[in-house]
């Protein structure tokens, strides 16, 4: 028996499985995909427009590939790196996919090393095991890091990397740490922003743990922990401050990270509904808002779209209520009218891929119950994902990728609700 025990908690058997998995998944693509559109397709989005724009010396400007000035449509890492494979590899060829494929893989295997360690410290060895089991054969986990040039699979690292610190940082009294901490904090913010919304509950839980920690051993505190505190959150926001300063200088107004907020609000929230008919915006909503930005230009189009929305949201008040209950229903399921779909559609990934979503999501409910009911110390920063993250989404729109980098955190969830339920079990197979 100790032997399969001992292959099922090795990190380095899941490390090698997730790797193996992701790199089996784009390998079968790539075969089934012309050359020729695989140099192309996956860049045809906002990341790859500024990325070429990039690359070919314009700047960070023309998010879809038209001459339409500086942006701050998105945040500048993930663009930025995929300007430099452009520059390397060259712009929109196979090599390049290839490469970024690759980098996708690597972040989302890496993503098994905080998941576990994160696990062992919350639950044990064997829900850390069994999290980064299942990280490692999610299904959405391994197609993302090859279905999309984005900074999706980065974001998954990012957000389970940030749950580690956390969780490490309040045991420690050491400024550096603290210090690498608000660092990490501003990388992450300057490559997916909506990861923000867990910064106040992640550093406060820290903080508020290295309070009690000083309180418990004043004299083991060199620096006191409001001052760590504040010395991490200061360079988490020193971080944004050059993006910030760019972004002031182009559009002579202060965007702190992203500018499209408006755009996304105005997708989810349009004159598509009515009090009779709610329902979800059909595809051509981005479409044509589009072609609006062409002729407005970026800071113009952006103040319309918020006017817009906002009008919208202020005059149908139920309609809202019944649009942020169905994109509630659509985050935590996959898709939008999930049971029509999920009955309608042939392909069989697209059931397993929701079957999961909503496993998954019911798993975290119940591991957020079991954390609750332990009195875990932990309860707060774990739960902070799938309470906190997906407001914005709850009041904009949805998809399965947008929800991703909080799947790491769900997925522990689930795994820390299955060991309660098997300690439950075990008892009554074992004494009938």
């Amino acid at each position: 028996m100790r032997d399969p025990w001992k292959a099922y908690t090795s990190l380095v058997l899941i490390l090698l499985v997730a790797f193996g998995a992701r790199l089996a998944f784009a390998w079968d693509q790539e075969r089934q995909i012309p050359a020729s559109a695989l140099a192309t397709a996956p860049f045809a989005q906002e990341t790859g427009n500024i990325a070429y724009s990039l690359a070919s010396g314009k700047g960070f400007s023309n998010p879809f590939r038209r001459e339409t000035g500086p942006t701050a449509w998105l945040t500048p890492v993930y663009p930025l790196l995929v300007a430099a494979t452009f520059k390397i590899f060259g712009i929109f060829t196979v090599p390049s996919f290839f490469f970024l494929v690759f980098l996708n893989i690597l972040f989302s295997t890496a993503v098994c090393i905080p998941i576990f360690h994160v696990g062992k410290r919350v639950a044990g060895l064997g829900v850390a095991a069994s999290a980064a089991w299942l990280w490692a054969l999610f299904p959405g986990a391994i197609m993302i890091p090859f279905e999309w040039i984005w900074d999706t699979s980065l974001s998954a690292f990012l957000a389970a990397t940030l749950l580690w610190a956390t969780l490490e940082l309040a045991d420690s009294n050491r400024v550096r740490e603290w210090c690498g901490y608000g660092l990490l904090w501003g990388f992450a913010l300057m490559t997916n922003p909506s990861l923000g919304s867990l910064l106040p509950f992640l550093l406060g839980w820290a903080a508020y743990r290295a309070r009690k920690r000083g309180a418990a051993a004043p004299s083991m505190e060199s620096v006191p922990w409001l001052q760590r505190s504040a010395l991490a959150l200061g360079l988490a926001i020193l971080c944004c401050v050059p993006w910030t300063l760019r972004n002031f200088v182009v559009f002579n107004r202060i965007v702190p990270l992203r500018s499209n907020f408006p755009l996304e609000l105005y997708i989810g929230n349009n004159e598509n509904y009515d009090d009779k008919h709610p329902r979800f915006p059909g595809p051509i909503t981005k479409d044509r808002e589009t072609v609006r930005y062409f002729r407005m230009g970026e800071t113009p189009f952006m103040d319309e779209e918020r006017r817009k929305a906002m009008t919208f949201i202020v005059s149908h008040p139920r309609v809202e209520a019944i649009l942020f209950a169905d994109r509630f229903a659509a985050f935590w399921t996959g898709l939008p009218n999930a049971l029509q779909n999920f009955l309608t559609t042939d392909s069989w990934l697209v059931r397993t891929l929701m079957l999961c979503a909503v496993l998954s999501g019911m798993g975290a409910l119940a591991g957020i119950a079991v954390l609750v009911r332990r009195r875990s110390d932990y309860t707060i920063p774990l739960a902070a994902y799938p309470i906190i993250f997906p407001f914005l989404y709850y009041v904009t729109h949805t998809s399965l990728r947008y929800r991703h980098p909080i799947d790491p955190v769900v997925l522990l969830l689930t795994a820390i609700a299955a060991q309660a339920v098997w300690c439950i079990v075990r008892p009554r197979q074992t004494n009938p």
